[in-house]
């Protein structure tokens, strides 16, 4: 009766042991496929290591700057789209007033959206002075989310100096943004690009 006992406890315990593992091994999965999340990549508009369009814009400040092409400064241009009547954009705002206050600037910031008509350019200059964004860094027009087939805010594209578009995605945390660069600094479009070929590797390496 006893020695029949001891069977059935450890039965029950490599049972548990395995039930424990598998447990385990999926979370683990789950940990790598959802950290770090990473900007959404979208797949519709020009392409990451493509040439970015090139546009000439007018500020809210009345100046003029072109986005894409080779720019001056070696500088980076992340172009975040934003809304006045988007609350994740709204979120992630103080994070871009942290950098463009930055001393040395390691990136231009350019925050872009698009209105039409006296009052609704008047909406976003309210916009910019309720969350003390420069007026020098923020562009209205239509045509720039056309060319990058915006279609969900906040959305942001990183084109590097030499006016090759690097990533691009939703963003919907200070940590999305940061992907961006992550992104460019990996080679790749995407830190799910990136997660997916971590991924795949031991597997092909166990393969061989």
């Amino acid at each position: 009766m006893l020695a029949t006992s001891n069977v059935i406890l450890w039965v029950v315990v490599i049972i548990q042991s395995l039930l424990i593992f598998a447990l385990m091994r999926q979370v683990g999965v789950l940990h790598e496929r959802v950290f770090p999340a990473g900007a959404l990549m979208s797949t519709a508009g020009p392409k990451v290591g493509e040439a970015a369009p090139v546009h000439t814009v007018q500020t809210l400040s009345n100046t003029t700057i072109t986005l894409g092409g080779k720019q001056a400064g070696n500088k980076n241009t992340l172009l975040l789209f934003v809304s006045p009547s988007c609350p994740i954009c709204k979120t992630m705002l103080p994070y871009v007033n942290s950098v463009l206050a930055a001393e040395q600037q390691p990136t231009n910031i350019v925050l872009a959206s698009d209105a039409e008509g006296v009052s609704e350019r008047a909406q976003h200059e309210q916009f910019i002075r309720d969350q003390k964004l420069p007026a020098d860094h923020y562009v209205l027009s239509r045509e720039l989310g056309l060319a990058y087939l915006v279609d969900k805010l906040p959305f942001a594209v990183l084109i590097d100096n030499q006016g090759i578009l690097r990533a691009k995605g939703m963003v919907n945390s200070r940590e999305h943004l940061e992907s961006l660069f992550e992104a460019q600094a990996r080679g790749v479009a995407s830190l799910q690009e990136y997660l997916s070929v971590q991924h795949h590797e031991p597997s092909k390496r166990s393969a061989a």
